[in-house]
């Protein structure tokens, strides 16, 4: 696995190289500004970037703004991005790129090791790592949604390996149904819970994020 690290702050962004290395993943640039992140994209083809949501000059959404540009050039690029704070904006704003091999985690969880080399491993593999925080905080002025309960049992059985990050061919595999089936169960996903086909919204991560919701709210 290649990785690219954007961080402005020195010693998180070193920490991070050190623990990469020493689990053998080749961190092939460290910088701290979006420029200099857009060039090592372009340079080096990395598999994975990770990026810090507040970097210079201003510090407000150019890591954001820099992962998105990244994902428009190499939309097989995977994205962990890293935020000290919920960022209810710029999140919708990623997540609206589409999820596959996207994270979106708070920077305490990198001090939980084996859970933030899950995260970073999964969005690798194409999967999605949302941070529970980041759900909760998308969602916090929606009531429960009761939408969820139009669907079967199979059908959420569908919308949570989709919130693990699987594919459609990963999710029939899963459940041992046709690729056709899982299709099928998608179409009707979307349509129970009112997601119409559109430019502006992503009906998958859409899903996902109601799933997420939900099933927090139950813990």
């Amino acid at each position: 696995m290649r990785v690219v690290i954007a961080e402005d702050d020195a010693l998180l962004r070193e920490g991070l190289a050190l623990l990469l290395r020493a689990e053998s993943i080749d961190v092939v640039a460290v910088v701290d500004n979006p420029v200099s992140f857009l060039a090592a994209v372009d340079a080096h083809t990395p598999d994975v970037a990770i990026v810090d949501v507040r970097m210079p000059p201003t510090h407000t959404d150019e890591g954001i703004a820099a992962a998105v540009e990244a994902r428009r050039r190499r939309p097989d690029l995977a994205v962990l991005v890293l935020s000290a704070y919920v960022e209810q904006a710029f999140a919708t704003e990623l997540l609206a790129e589409g999820s596959a091999g996207l994270g979106y985690l708070l920077k305490e969880r990198v001090g939980r090791v084996e859970e933030f080399l899950t995260a970073l491993h999964r969005v690798a593999n194409g999967g999605t790592a949302i941070d529970p925080e980041v759900v909760t905080q998308l969602f916090a002025r929606t009531r429960s949604d009761t939408r969820l309960a139009r669907l079967s049992t199979r059908e959420r059985d569908v919308l949570a390996l989709m919130a693990e990050g699987m594919g459609n061919i990963a999710v029939a595999e899963q459940l041992l149904v046709a690729e056709g089936t899982v299709h099928k169960h998608i179409r009707s996903i979307f349509a129970k819970l009112d997601l119409p086909p559109t430019d502006h919204t992503d009906r998958r991560v859409a899903a996902v994020l109601r799933y997420l919701e939900d099933v927090h709210r139950q813990v």
